[in-house]
């Protein structure tokens, strides 16, 4: 039987207690008001003190856009989501053209409230416009940062490949991450509520600064 290494196993548990307290309130605070997505990509901003995390969750963000311009918004139509889907159509639209405009700015005429393209809230509404319940929204999510974890373990050889598939189709993951989920619901803390809830995960995500490796892009 595939078993995880004790360290790898504990880092990624708690990657996932951290990034479930600190964004999921965002995405599912989007998913419900995606008019909203403005102000909570700027709050999420503000708040999010580690530099690697920021600068990993606008890249990922912007990428999510991406997608939705050139693959998702031809297969989905404005309102298709169900109730609210045309709201969550519109914010997302208008947040895709502010950062368009951004982007296309010159270098001296910056903007402090510009839109910076976090990914938590980004999903959050993209998951509305789809269609795709909340819970599932907020699963998907919590995998998606597993299954990078584990990408990066085979990089870095702390773990083989098929260890690493081993450990993503487990039940153990799968029930650690339900779990986050359920008590994200069942506390329902705003976003004003949200915050790091292991510390050190902040000073571990710095040191990506510091490493002699392009293995990592984010």
């Amino acid at each position: 039987m595939t078993t995880s290494p004790p360290p790898f196993h504990y880092f990624l548990s708690l990657s996932l207690s951290t990034l479930a307290s600190t964004t999921l309130p965002y995405l599912r605070t989007a998913h419900s008001t995606p008019a909203a997505l403005p102000s909570l990509d700027n709050d999420l901003d503000a708040s999010t003190a580690c530099t690697v995390a920021r600068r990993a969750s606008i890249a990922q963000g912007r990428a999510l856009v991406g997608v939705w311009e050139r693959s998702l918004r031809a297969q989905s139509g404005r309102g298709k989501g169900g109730g609210g889907g045309e709201e969550a159509w519109d914010a997302l639209e208008g947040f895709a053209r502010e950062l368009k405009g951004q982007a296309a700015a010159a270098d001296d005429e910056v903007d402090v409230w510009a839109p910076n393209g976090h990914l938590p809230p980004l999903m959050g509404v993209l998951c509305r416009v789809l269609g795709i319940a909340l819970e599932h929204a907020m699963y998907m999510y919590l995998l998606n940062h597993a299954k990078t974890l584990l990408s990066a373990g085979v990089r870095a050889s702390v773990l083989g490949p098929y260890q690493a598939q081993g450990i993503l189709a487990s039940e153990g993951l799968k029930s650690s991450i339900w779990g986050l989920v359920e008590a994200d619901l069942k506390d329902r803390k705003g976003v004003d509520e949200a915050g790091q809830s292991v510390p050190v995960m902040d000073l571990w995500g710095g040191r990506h600064e510091i490493i002699y490796s392009r293995i990592f892009n984010s």
